[in-house]
C-alpha cells in the first residue's frame, strides 16, 4: 500500500512493533512512550506604552522525555547486561546513542528516532503468577540527551 506524506490525505501511521539499538543490542518491543520533548515556558512582563503591562510567554529548557521500552520476556539478556554496568558505576560505558524504529503491519521500516547518550535508568520484569496465562512483561527506560525523528 503506498504511503503519502500529505497530512491531509494520508493514512496515520499504525505501528505493530518497534525495534531498538543501541550499540551491539538489538530489541523488539510492544510498547514505546517518550519520544519527544518539551520546552519550559518562561513569562517575561513587558511594560508598552501607556504603562500597558502584558507577558509574553518565551521558551526556556528543553527537556526530553525518558523513553520506555515494554516487551514480553525473553530468554535474551541484553538489556539487564546493559543496566549492570550503570549498577558497576560504569556510565561512561553504559551511555550509547540509539535508534528506535517503527515498522508497518508488513515489516516496512515507517519512523525512526535516534537518541544521543542514552543509558538505562531503571528495568522492571514482569509480575509472574503460575495461574495467569498471561504474557509477561518487562520494562526499561532509557534516559537520554537528546532525541530526533529522522524519518
Amino acid at each position: 500500500m503506498p504511503t503519502t506524506n500529505d497530512a491531509l490525505t494520508g493514512d496515520p501511521i499504525i505501528g505493530v512493533h518497534f525495534e531498538i539499538q543501541v550499540g551491539t543490542i538489538t530489541g523488539y518491543f510492544t510498547s514505546v512512550t517518550g519520544l519527544g520533548s518539551e520546552s519550559e515556558v518562561t513569562e517575561h512582563k513587558i511594560v508598552g506604552n501607556g504603562s500597558k503591562e502584558s507577558v509574553r510567554k518565551i521558551p526556556g529548557r528543553l527537556k526530553w522525555g525518558d523513553i520506555t521500552l515494554k516487551r514480553g520476556i525473553t530468554a535474551n539478556l541484553d538489556m539487564w547486561d546493559w543496566i549492570q554496568l550503570v549498577r558497576d558505576g560504569k556510565v561512561s560505558s553504559a551511555r550509547q546513542d540509539g535508534t528506535i524504529s517503527a515498522f508497518s503491519q508488513e515489516g516496512e521500516l515507517i519512523a525512526q528516532w535516534n537518541f544521543v547518550a542514552g543509558w538505562p535508568s531503571s528495568i522492571t520484569g514482569p509480575d509472574l503468577k503460575s495461574e495467569d496465562s498471561a504474557v509477561g512483561v518487562e520494562e526499561l527506560v532509557i534516559v537520554h540527551e537528546g532525541i530526533e525523528r529522522v524519518s
